[in-house]
């Protein structure tokens, strides 16, 4: 077996590390005829937090062939994890498990009210069975996504409704991500205590400081909210587009409240093209995170949210390796000297 070397700099504190990838886990205790792959400054990998690989079109279903290629494009990039809050379909065995692509977590298919969500997508279902849904995803994948709101007159889902779905998962071990962009649902989101807030276009920002309380993220998939908005600005005036011009051209200074109060933000693209994460860490910091936040955001704070540790003795040997620090240049994270997975040098470094 190659034991992997890597040493340098490792972020978030800078310290120096010399560290060697035994199987999948780190240690410091020196391998003779290790590989030094890498040296610089290291991260523990980028995750992307908000990324629905292996369907190319809303209501599509699951694709094994696009959901690799979706995933080599998030490992090119030095991707080492992923969270799907939503799939087209339970995915295959080896997904979060090929040695060549992203962990992951996921959230199976939406679940939904009736009436709201894509066709072909969600699952959707009264009420009253929506908490056992729930469950039963939960105790799948140990995630699970509600829609708390959708079009801009629908109803959101009830407060009450919404604390059932969450007190019941969590009580089984599990954590709820929700889809919100509008005002109602993102407050019901927060009172219910969820795990997540998605989006959060239009949240009241006087609620930041109760999801930094309970611990509820906010994946404000930045990019991909404001990309749109010139478009939106040309169409004609209606309802719909005074919502979405007036939440999304106010969501950039949400994001920088957010991280202001103590909200753990989570870097997610939410579209294609796959493995373009460093693209969201930039918004970030455009729209006022500090350049260290925002990466973190996008690898060791979202790692770390997500139950893995970063560059430590005993850790999973995953790192992504730069020749300088990547704060002081975030252009650098489409540029990795070195991505290693599971202990593993990625092709083509």
């Amino acid at each position: 077996m190659t034991v992997l070397r890597v040493r340098g700099r490792a972020l978030p504190d800078g310290d120096p590390v010399d560290l060697y990838a035994v199987g999948d886990r780190w240690t410091n205790d020196p391998v003779r005829n290790a590989e030094l792959v890498a040296e610089g400054w290291l991260i523990p990998g980028l995750v992307d937090a908000h990324t629905h690989p292996g369907a190319s079109a809303p209501g599509d279903p699951l694709d094994d062939e696009l959901l690799r290629a979706d995933l080599r494009a998030h490992a090119a990039a030095g991707v080492t994890m992923i969270r799907s809050p939503g799939l087209a379909g339970d995915p295959p065995d080896w997904f979060g498990a090929d040695p060549e692509l992203p962990r992951a977590v996921y959230a199976g298919p939406w679940i939904a009210q009736h009436g709201q969500f894509f066709d072909g997508w969600g699952r959707r279902a009264d009420h009253a069975d929506l908490p056992d849904l729930a469950v039963a995803q939960a105790r799948r994948s140990g995630w699970v996504k509600v829609i708390a709101d959708w079009q801009f007159d629908d109803e959101p889902l009830p407060v009450d409704v919404l604390r059932a779905v969450v007190e019941a998962v969590h009580a089984v071990g599990g954590r709820v991500a929700v889809h919100s962009q509008h005002a109602a649902g993102g407050a019901a989101a927060v009172a219910a205590g969820v795990d997540s807030v998605e989006h959060g276009m239009c949240l009241d920002p006087g609620l930041l400081h109760q999801m930094a309380r309970q611990g509820t993220a906010l994946t404000p998939t930045l990019k991909v909210i404001t990309a749109s908005l010139e478009r939106r600005r040309a169409t004609p005036d209606s309802p719909t587009r005074r919502w979405y011009v007036d939440g999304a051209s106010r969501h950039g200074t949400l994001v920088a409240a957010a991280a202001e109060a103590g909200v753990r933000v989570l870097a997610g693209t939410d579209a294609p093209p796959h493995g373009r994460v460093a693209d969201e860490v930039r918004a970030l910091v455009a729209a006022g995170m500090t350049p260290h936040d925002a990466l973190g955001a996008g690898s060791w704070g979202a790692r770390s949210y997500l139950g893995l540790p970063g560059l430590r003795v005993g850790a999973p040997a995953d790192v992504v390796v730069y020749p300088d620090d990547p704060r002081a240049d975030l252009r650098m994270l489409d540029h990795p000297s070195a991505v290693v997975l599971r202990g593993r040098l990625l092709p083509g470094r």
